[in-house]
């Protein structure tokens, strides 16, 4: 099989598990706790810059509304509702991690480095988001948006590292 449709393969393959683990959610306010920030770290972490392409695809297939999103939805409504900024900050949360995985591949530290930088650019992305849709004040939106969900994205981002260095050793071999 040629690289190239290898590299295909698991980009769907990738925002076929994004669509599974956005599922895994926990309906709490306007922002749902998913386990989807696992998938985007875990895609970038290993397709490196691929796993771009593969948030782009999972962003496509909500976007004409299938439902991929948190919680069955889908749409281009969910894009422009208050976690619009979030979904379209995974783009940018896989693409970091990809970028650090590609530069440092045998270097964890720097892998962990990429995944906290594309987590917080991701947070950044959709809390102003958040705050433009809902007229929500910068202090409330990090309250609602961020604060609480910061031991459980410790977590993932702790276990997509691990994960992404294991799965690499797979299917390097």
């Amino acid at each position: 099989m040629s690289q190239s449709i290898r590299k295909q393969i698991l980009c769907a393959l990738f925002a076929a598990a994004m669509a599974i683990c956005a599922q895994l959610s926990i309906p709490v306010g306007l922002v749902p706790i998913s386990m989807g920030s696992l998938a985007v770290l875990l895609a970038g972490g290993v397709l490196k810059k691929f796993g771009t392409l593969s948030m782009v695809l999972y962003i496509l297939l909500g976007a004409i509304g299938l439902p991929v999103f948190a919680m069955g939805k889908g749409g281009f409504s969910v894009l422009a509702g208050p976690t619009g900024g979030y979904i379209i900050g995974y783009v940018f949360m896989a693409f970091i991690t990809g970028w650090f995985a590609e530069k440092y591949p045998q270097r964890k530290g720097m892998l962990l480095v990429g995944m906290v930088t594309g987590n917080l650019i991701c947070y950044i992305f959709g809390t102003v988001w958040f705050m433009l849709v809902t007229q929500t004040v910068f202090w409330e939106a990090l309250m609602l948006c961020v604060v609480p969900f910061l031991p459980g994205d410790a977590v993932k981002i702790m276990a997509a590292m691990l994960l992404s260095v294991k799965i690499n050793k797979i299917i390097t071999r």
